[in-house]
């Protein structure tokens, strides 16, 4: 229990919400849940069967403001006049990360970053399952950190975890902190400053100790430009594709190794291919070295991982034309990666919500794999205006249909159609695996 507190606010009945009602209830805490939109009828069932009282449509703010705690959905922004008269009434607003943490003795390894952490997180999964380990993932794949404490404690716990999750975390310490990259991303949430971001960011380690580990990435410029900035306690780890002493890097023979004080290990073969899927091998194989998992296990853990659905996804082959399904790409460097990573010249469809996106660094890859545009979204005229001059097409759609059917007029035998919008996709999707999976129906249409 947490010293001072019984009666608990929870904002937000999605996933976070439900999660952390269960584990309040299941510790002796008394839980209020409180949604100003509509709560799905499955979650209304969870809560009512646990006798939880919950209101939807709604906040009562004398209700909210008469707890001892509030946790808040990682989509509700700090600024929100609820958060904030919260805030000035001296009660503590946390995210659910947080609460599951002072609720497990688990062992954490946690992965934030502007891309790569999902890939990260279901790799470093990977090798602790196949290691032999009682261990669960969590945060911001599958079931809530919360939740799964709750419903199934465990010796171990792979996280992953956002920006805003760490927003709310004041005393969260894993054991293992990764920091995959920093792009500017989510700057609608950060008062359009980087530098608030990126603070966010380093969050993940700011309360681990001497004996805990952070890993980073020693190519990304954002990242090590800032750590003088940050005063970091953990054992610091680096990822490189240059040669290091310590760390995961790539050797003079052009084999990944890692090395940590001195005990060296090599991998010559991934499942995953790509310069961003090399960083995040070598930070899912460093951490589970750091946890003493066998290094055959890593090894073939590393080997024999199935990549992402939505994240650089084969789709089918049509008359010559490969399609290709990165819907996952939500940012910029995203879509860096991904064209980067194009061997074929690409019919690129992009488009979406602008999270005040700079394509800029996009533009010597558009001229040197890119061969036409198509956009999706409901304002187009950023890309307009960044790529009009690079290429011989760009298209106009607002829906799937019309976007894949375009692209496959555009593509002919030897070209690849590469969905990879760089954007969020609430403007025509309820979610990239929504628009991923309209993507991939419409292929199949053909």
């Amino acid at each position: 229990m947490i010293a001072g507190v019984k009666n608990i606010a929870i904002l937000g009945a999605a996933e976070s919400g439900i999660g952390a009602a269960l584990l309040a209830v299941k510790k002796g805490y008394i839980p209020f849940v409180s949604d100003a939109g509509k709560i799905s009828d499955a979650n209304k069932d969870i809560l009512n069967s646990h006798n939880i009282s919950w209101e939807e449509g709604t906040h009562s703010t004398n209700k909210i403001l008469s707890c001892d705690l509030a946790i808040k959905s990682p989509g509700i922004p700090d600024k929100a006049p609820l958060v904030q008269a919260l805030i000035n009434n001296n009660i503590k607003v946390i995210s659910e990360i947080e609460f599951g943490y002072l609720h497990t003795n688990a062992k954490i390894v946690a992965i934030t970053g502007s891309n790569g952490k999902t890939t990260t997180t279901l790799l470093t999964y990977h090798i602790l399952k196949n290691a032999g380990l009682d261990v669960a993932v969590a945060g911001n794949v599958g079931f809530s950190f919360a939740r799964q404490v709750a419903n199934q404690d465990r010796d171990y716990f792979v996280l992953e975890v956002s920006s805003f999750q760490l927003d709310g975390c004041f005393e969260f310490a894993p054991d293992i902190a990764i920091l995959t990259n920093i792009t500017p991303d989510h700057l609608d949430r950060y008062d359009y400053k980087l530098e608030n971001y990126i603070a966010s960011k380093f969050r993940i380690t700011a309360k681990q100790n001497a004996q805990q580990h952070f890993i980073y990435c020693a190519d990304d410029p954002i990242t090590t430009n800032s750590l003088p900035q940050v005063n970091i306690a953990a054992q610091q780890h680096t990822l490189s594709l240059h040669p290091q002493n310590q760390g995961g890097f790539i050797d003079k023979n052009g084999t990944i190794t890692i090395t940590i004080n001195s005990d060296t290990m090599n991998i010559d073969e991934l499942a995953l291919q790509g310069k961003h899927n090399v960083y995040n091998s070598m930070a899912a194989g460093l951490a589970s070295r750091l946890l003493k998992i066998r290094k055959d296990t890593v090894r073939e853990s590393l080997s024999d991982f199935e990549g992402l659905e939505h994240r650089l996804e084969p789709v089918l082959e049509i008359h010559g034309i490969e399609f290709i399904n990165d819907s996952k790409a939500t940012n910029v460097n995203s879509t860096y990666y991904a064209l980067e990573s194009m061997k074929k010249k690409a019919v690129w469809i992009v488009g979406g919500v602008d999270k005040g996106n700079d394509y800029s660094q996009l533009i010597e890859l558009v001229k040197t794999k890119v061969k036409a545009i198509i956009c999706l979204g409901k304002d187009n005229q950023k890309i307009h205006d960044e790529f009009e001059a690079l290429v011989d097409l760009i298209v106009d759609t607002d829906n799937m249909e019309d976007a894949v059917r375009s692209a496959y007029a555009v593509g002919r035998k030897g070209d690849a159609v590469l969905l990879s919008p760089a954007c969020a996709s609430f403007d025509l999707f309820k979610s990239y695996e929504d628009r991923g999976n309209q993507f991939k129906e419409q292929v199949r249409r053909l």
